[in-house]
């Protein structure tokens, strides 16, 4: 071997020596010698009893030169055993001798299990995380919600059946309304969809929420994606809701609908019987579209479409009397190129639909509407606004082209908020005879009549100050 060769493998022997060094091997004794945590308190808002939760995590730092051991990490017990911890890959609920190195840290999971707490109140259940180093006990608290729910795996509701507010209800599969029967809801029922599972609908259902109590459709997961950010801005969590052909008098009041896969599916035989009929409805955030319908009568009022990977709305045939609605899109998954609002005739002779969309916006990140020329039909769009420039003529009535409505949305903060800013160009540009009385009050109970000019589309302006978004 050379004299070169003998340099170099001493350098290099050297420097992993030197390496080496800057590693400390002892253990720092000291009861001042602490740990740190990225939290003081792990939450997991509302869990579901007998159903597993997503995964929380939290660090735990060693800000010492020394390395450190953490004599025992254990559950303190408070919690009745509802709290599972991951530590270095083991799982369990106590833990001995870990160590961290000087200036690292280590990552602790923790997940939760929730008996039945048998009560329709949320339960809160509490414990701690102990960390017991060098004599001293630290402590990270671990709180969740646990909830009790009624459950429904692929049930058929034969008969006229009445769901209340005391428990949520958790749908698996599908849950079909059967022919000749009606359900119910009370003023706060919330209904938890389980992935893929649906409401089938070929009788009627009834819900009537209130401004103080609206109606939750949703998926089940109730935790959160990340940090703050709740599985409420995630689309294709569950199915959606299918009213099917024979399905008449459908009346839904303040039902807020949201996160599902193909959002709410109107069909009929006939639009000469009223299918549905939606007042101061939230229907937002689908990963198809919002409500496609067939050859459905469909009447709207006060009500939000919102946020789709395709096009927000689709009318194939049927009959429209829409009033104070607002139709957007500013979807956040994908880049959508279908229009807002979309009207068709069907290849199987459903003709063009008929009808009205007065007071409304149609407003967002895509097109309005799929035509620009309704010349031939009998369909007409009055006191509407668009970011479209346009013209009047026989269908399109009293307009407001080329206008902004100033949503309180900020995207980047995934705030999906449709109510008016208040330089909004929708503020008093409607036209109070186009609003039905039972229309008068919008979804937060603002009074549309309140000012001479009424607003366009679902929410009534409130004054409020400026750069404060609203949520």
């Amino acid at each position: 071997m050379t004299r070169v060769s003998y340099f170099f493998i001493t350098l290099m022997t050297l420097a992993l020596l030197g390496a080496t060094s800057c590693i400390n091997d002892d253990f720092a004794t000291s009861p001042s010698d602490l740990l740190e945590f990225s939290t003081d308190t792990v939450a997991f808002d509302t869990v579901i009893t007998l159903q597993g939760t997503a995964t929380k995590q939290f660090l735990v730092y060693n800000r010492g030169k020394k390395q450190i051991k953490i004599s025992d990490i254990r559950m303190a017990g408070e919690g009745q055993g509802h709290f599972f911890l991951n530590v270095d890959g083991q799982k369990g609920t106590e833990f001995h001798n870990i160590e961290v190195r000087g200036g690292d840290s280590i990552f602790v999971f923790v997940e939760s299990y929730m008996d039945e707490a048998a009560q329709d109140e949320p339960l809160e259940i509490k414990d701690r995380i102990l960390f017991e180093t060098n004599g001293v006990t630290q402590h990270v608290t671990v709180t969740a919600w646990a909830q009790d729910v009624t459950r429904l795996t692929a049930d058929t509701l034969w008969t006229d059946t009445h769901f209340t507010a005391a428990r949520p209800y958790l749908i698996y599969d599908t849950l079909l309304v059967a022919p000749g029967a009606t359900l119910t809801m009370d003023p706060g029922t919330t209904l938890l969809f389980h992935k893929g599972a649906a409401l089938r609908c070929y009788g009627t259902i009834k819900a009537q929420g209130t401004v103080d109590q609206h109606i939750t459709w949703r998926g089940d997961r109730l935790d959160h994606v990340v940090g703050e950010i709740g599985f409420d801005i995630m689309s294709g969590q569950w199915g959606g809701i299918i009213f099917g052909p024979g399905s008449v008098g459908n009346e839904l009041a303040f039902v807020d609908m949201r996160g599902s896969e193909i959002g709410m599916h109107v069909s009929s035989e006939s639009p000469n019987v009223r299918s549905l009929h939606l007042l101061n409805c939230l229907l937002h955030n689908s990963s198809s579209s919002v409500l496609t319908t067939y050859n459905a009568w469909i009447e709207a009022e006060g009500t939000e479409f919102s946020d789709a990977a395709n096009g927000v709305v689709n009318f194939i045939g049927g009959k429209l009397m829409i009033a104070n609605c607002t139709f957007t899109n500013y979807y956040l998954f994908a880049v959508s190129t279908e229009s807002i609002v979309n009207f068709f005739e069907s290849d199987d002779g459903v003709p063009f639909p008929t009808g009205y969309l007065d007071n409304c916006i149609l407003y967002g990140m895509t097109q309005e509407i799929n035509i620009g020329d309704l010349e031939g039909t009998d369909l007409y769009l009055r006191n509407c606004l668009m970011k479209l420039s346009g013209s009047d003529d026989p269908h399109f009535i009293d307009m407001v082209w080329k206008a902004d409505p100033k949503f309180c949305v900020v995207r980047d903060d995934y705030i999906f908020d449709y109510r008016l800013k208040n330089e909004s160009d929708a503020i008093a540009r409607g036209n109070r005879s186009y609003c039905p009385a039972r229309a008068r009050y919008d979804r937060y109970g603002v009074d549309r009549w309140s000012r001479d000019g009424i607003d366009i589309g679902a929410y009534a302006w409130v004054p409020a100050p400026e750069n404060v978004p609203r949520k």
